[in-house]
């Protein structure tokens, strides 16, 4: 789950960062291009995927903490 949650949220950010180019006119392509509400909505995708990948990628409270040597784990 951890792993499509964070694809989506780099799709967003993918996706909403075109919007905004394409809306401050950086580029201009196609029927968004200049017009100053796809860049509001860009920044609020962009701003939704990287929540997104913050929630997904956030350590559970009280889950172990996992690593790769087993002398970490001596008490």
């Amino acid at each position: 789950m951890k792993r499509i949650l964070s694809i989506v949220g780099v799709v967003l950010i993918l996706m909403g960062g075109v919007w905004f180019l394409q809306g401050i006119n950086v580029i201009p392509i196609g029927f968004m291009a200049g017009q100053s509400q796809w860049t509001i909505i860009g920044a609020v995708v962009v701003v939704g995927g990287i929540g997104l990948l913050v929630l997904s990628n956030r350590r559970r409270k009280g889950a172990p903490v996992t690593s790769g040597s087993a002398k970490d784990h001596t008490i």
